[in-house]
This record gives C-alpha cells, structure tokens and sequence, in this order.
C-alpha cells in the first residue's frame, strides 16, 4: 500500500473531522435553554422549541469526549461536560433509574419510556465521557443502567433482550423505537448497540458478568441474528427467536461486521474473534455484491427479500460505517479489492453528502442522485455519532495500515 496515499487519505479524513466537530460546536449549542438544540435544518439553522431527543443528547455526549480523546482539545471536553450535565439533569430518572426518551426544548419530560436502545447509548455516552474526564459518577451511572436492562430486559428463557418498558420498567405493547419499525419484542438494532455499549464499557470496567453478557451477545449474533444463507442480519424477532419479516438493512450489515469483531477483540478471545472474522467477512462480502448502487460508488439503504424491491437512497451515515467495516475487513484479509471499495465511497461521501455551503452532511442522496429537500442537519435520529466516529476509526485503521 502506498504510503503517500494513506498519508492523504489521513489528511482529509482530519480535515473533514475537524469540520464536522466545528459545526457542532457551531451550530447545536442552545444558549437560552441549555444543554444543545433539538433539531438543525438543511441550512444549518436551529429549529426553535424542537423536541429534544435521548439519542441526539447521548451521541453529543459520546461525541466530544470522544473528540477530546482523539484531539486533546480543551473545547470539546468544555462540551461534553456541557453534554454531560445536561444528560444527567434531565434525561435521568431519579426515581426509576435509567434515562428517559425525549424532553421538550425546556427540558420537560415529554417521553418517559425506557427504549432499550436508547439505554444502551446512555451508557456508551456516560462510558466515553469517564474514558475522556475518569469522573467516577458516570462510570457508576453506565454501571447502573447495565444493571437495570440485565433485570429488566433480559430474556431468561430464551436469551437477549426486550425492547421497550414503561418508566417504572412494566412490560410494554408497543416496542417501536419509531412509527416505521415494525413492532416486535426483540430487534437486532438494540442487541448491536447493547453489544457496542457494553464493549465500551468493558474497556474501563473489567467485570466478569459483563465479560460473559457480551460473550453471550456476539453468540445471539453468530446464531441467531445474522442469516445462515444470506448472511445478512434478521432484523425483528419474536421471543422465541423467530422472524416474522425478512428485510435487508445493509448499513446495518457493514456497521455490525467491524462492531461485533471489535466487541471479540475486547474481551480477548482469539477463538471467538476467528469465527466473527469468517462470518463478518461473508456478511461484508453480501454487502457489496447485492447493496451497492449501480455506479459502485456507495451503499443504498435497504431491500425487501418478501418483494424483492430495493430502497436505494444513500443515507449518510450507511456510507460513513461502510468506511469502517470495510478497512477492518481489509485488515483482517488483506484483500485490497475492500480497500479500493472503501475509497470510492469516501469519494462518494466527498462528492455529494458533505455540504460545503452550509456545512455538515446532507443526511440522504435520493435514487436520482440529487439531496433529499426535507432533510436535517441535525435532529432526534441526525446526529455527529456516525460520522465523526467514522472518522476517528477510519483514522487509526489507516494509521494501523501505515505502519
């Protein structure tokens, strides 16, 4: 590999880093009611009195400790604290525990659900800002909330985790993360984010049960969760396991390919992290066979397997996993043709999602080609998580290539 064109790549890979963590810290701060804005539009602007989110708030948080960590710079700490204690003064439930899901721009709780996934970003946040402050009452925090989902949300009798609880943790009907999910009581996006939670968690804390959850997490993957034959994950699940729906969401595929080799990594199981190299790599593989756009640019979004028909808009954040995933599976098999993938949708992402105007990244690329009109800068879903972790990633991948 060459070295001046990793040492490029490395260029703008901060370059573009550092302009993504300036439109954060331009753009998201709210000044009149604390803690940061709810929503950004297309223009950069902030959308007064919108809702504010748990997982727009837990991926600031992770974000600017995660930033202080990479950068050292003392304005992104400044801004995970900022982060930190408006998560812990409002999203918090004292009376409960864990966090809520939504607050209204004054910080009222508007939504006080306990959505599993979401509680698993509280604790990758609170996790990243004691790796980036060592404030010992965020770690006791992600310690917390750990205990509740295992009370709580484990499935006993037949393993992983149910979705959704009310606010004093009572079984829900509606397990939705949102309108558009299919409601189902397991769902493999809250165990991958379960899984990436509790790998970080692990770095700092080095608790057996813990060790065993996440063993037991990327065993539910490896055996339930990615498709034998496909190899791409099943997304709904009832109780028992079985899948009522069979669609395809392949950002999804890429992002838990490297996700569940670094959770194998983690807890140091070289057997375990053999079998996640042979499986993640098939599921990379189904990835760019069936899930790139013709032009073999970048990833589309999403196929149906019962209809047969392809959703193939370019989502931001499919692209900016699609980058990580596809520089671990190079590095775990040294075929280049992963490398070559990787730095087309870089281009991609060069080309048409980063909005050199306004700033920030268009959050969707229609089939057609042109930016989608109604999209965000920033909101409950849109956040600095996908990208700016992306390329912190891409970074140490390209660094680690070097070498």
């Amino acid at each position: 590999m060459q070295k001046k064109l990793i040492e490029n790549l490395l260029i703008e890979n901060r370059k573009e880093l550092r302009s993504i963590l300036e439109f954060w810290v331009q753009k998201s701060v709210d000044r009149k009611n604390g803690g940061f804005v709810g929503q950004i539009n297309k223009k950069g602007e902030p959308v007064d009195e919108a809702e504010k989110g748990l997982i727009l708030n837990a991926r600031i948080l992770w974000t600017f400790s995660r930033a202080y960590r990479f950068w050292g710079d003392k304005k992104y700490l400044q801004l995970a604290q900022r982060a930190y204690d408006y998560f812990i003064d409002y999203f918090w439930d004292n009376k409960n525990g864990g966090v809520f899901w939504a607050v209204d721009f004054c910080g009222n709780v508007t939504s006080n659900r306990k959505q599993i996934y979401g509680q698993a970003f509280g604790i990758y946040a609170l996790s990243e800002y004691y790796r980036a402050t060592g404030n010992k009452e965020s770690l006791n925090y992600s310690i917390e909330i750990v205990r509740l989902i295992e009370t709580y949300s484990f499935d006993k009798k037949h393993g992983g985790y149910i979705e959704a609880f009310t606010s004093d943790w009572k079984t829900l009907a509606d397990f939705r993360l949102s309108e558009k999910d299919a409601n189902y009581p397991k769902s493999m996006n809250t165990h991958l984010h379960i899984l990436e939670s509790y790998s970080n968690l692990y770095r700092v804390w080095k608790n057996d049960a813990l060790k065993e959850q996440i063993t037991g997490l990327i065993h539910i993957f490896l055996n339930r969760i990615i498709h034998s034959k496909t190899h791409h994950f099943n997304l709904f699940f009832e109780r028992d396991w079985s899948v009522p729906l069979n669609l395809v969401s392949y950002g999804h595929d890429i992002e838990g390919a490297w996700l569940i080799n670094e959770a194998a990594r983690l807890i140091d199981n070289n057997e375990l992290f053999a079998k996640t190299k042979k499986r993640t790599k098939k599921m990379v593989d189904a990835v760019l066979e069936e899930g790139m756009y013709p032009d073999g640019s970048s990833i589309i979004y999403e196929k149906n397997e019962d209809s047969g028909e392809y959703n193939k808009e370019r989502h931001w954040w499919v692209q900016a996993e699609a980058m990580v995933g596809l520089l671990d599976a190079f590095i775990n098999s040294g075929n280049k043709a992963y490398f070559e993938t990787y730095q087309r949708v870089w281009s991609f992402i060069k080309d048409s999602i980063i909005d050199y105007k306004y700033g920030g990244w268009y959050d969707v690329i229609e089939e057609d080609g042109t930016v989608r009109n109604t999209g965000l800068k920033g909101g409950f879903w849109v956040c600095p998580y996908h990208n700016s972790r992306a390329l912190i990633e891409t970074s140490l991948l390209l660094e680690k290539i070097n070498e």
